[in-house]
């Protein structure tokens, strides 16, 4: 994993997204067609969201997928 501290702090606002929204992971599962696991993954940094996860989460989540790429603070991150 190239930057470690974008994937996580992504899987951060994603989960801030869907708390917002109040969706649980299964919720947001069944509403963006991506496996509930996989969702784990992304929000815990475990794994690193591709274009087409990117596109089915925005879908889900009913905003662009520039909104849902746009972190708060993201200039701001320790790249280690």
């Amino acid at each position: 994993m190239k930057n470690p501290a974008s994937i996580s702090a992504f899987g951060q606002h994603l989960r801030r997204l869907r708390e917002d929204r109040g969706l649980s992971l299964q919720m947001l599962a069944d509403e963006s067609n991506v496996a509930k696991p996989t969702l784990f993954r992304v929000e815990t940094a475990k794994a690193t969201p591709t274009l087409d996860l990117l596109v089915s989460l925005a879908r889900g989540l009913n905003v662009t997928v520039r909104d849902l790429v746009d972190i708060p603070d993201f200039e701001n991150l320790d790249e280690a």
